[in-house]
């Protein structure tokens, strides 16, 4: 980091402080991203901080099962999807862990829509994922990939994209032509992308994921 950035990490972790909690378990990697995705303001960064711990600290846990009333079966539903996010981002991520977390790890999403059938399209879905990745998730995206979309996804992306941040469509790339997916495997490499879309790895179900276990 360079001098500027040291600053702003030192005013972070006390911003943080000043509301109660506190930054001793994470590393300035960490909190860089918080201010990365606040501009570089201790003060919008560490309130985020707090947001996210505090959401981290009471996040429903799994298992969750309401009653059967219809505003129940409505509530599970939007809480095992948010489970399956938080999944779904937090294994990604360690996945990419070398031994123990640094805390600037990104991902790079794939999102393949060839299959999609206009009955299968979840706008909901779509936005949740987004949201999380704004609020919980700051500056782990660095690049997501939309493949093969359909003519009536386009409406649909579009009022998902009033949803999210600009900082967030900058890493989002439609690609739709020849050029655009040499780009795409250029960008990710042959050795990491799978022999699916034109790369020399294999493709993996996120279940069948095995993760090295992390140093503390």
């Amino acid at each position: 980091m360079d001098g500027s950035s040291e600053i702003a990490v030192t005013q972070l972790r006390k911003s943080v402080q000043k509301l109660g909690s506190s930054t001793e378990e994470h590393g300035d990697p960490t909190l860089m991203r918080f201010l990365i995705a606040r501009s570089m303001d201790p003060d919008k960064a560490a309130k985020m901080f707090v947001q996210w711990q505090k959401w981290r600290a009471a996040f429903v846990p799994s298992g969750f099962t309401p009653d059967s009333e219809v505003q129940d079966e409505l509530e599970a539903r939007k809480v095992y999807l948010q489970e399956f996010v938080v999944h779904l981002l937090d294994k990604t991520i360690a996945s990419s862990f070398k031994g123990s977390e640094i805390g600037n790890e990104k991902l790079i999403a794939v999102l393949d829509l060839k299959q999609i059938a206009y009955k299968n399209i979840d706008p909901r879905g779509l936005i949740t994922g987004f949201q999380f990745l704004q609020s919980y998730y700051p500056e782990r995206l660095a690049k997501c990939f939309l493949l093969d979309m359909p003519w009536f996804f386009v409406s649909v992306w579009r009022m998902v994209s009033h949803f999210l941040e600009r900082a967030t469509l900058e890493k989002i790339v439609i690609v739709s032509n020849e050029n655009e997916m040499r780009e795409f495997i250029g960008e990710i490499g042959e050795a990491a992308l799978p022999e699916e879309y034109g790369g020399q790895a294999e493709l993996v179900a996120l279940q069948d994921v095995v993760l090295t276990p992390v140093e503390r």
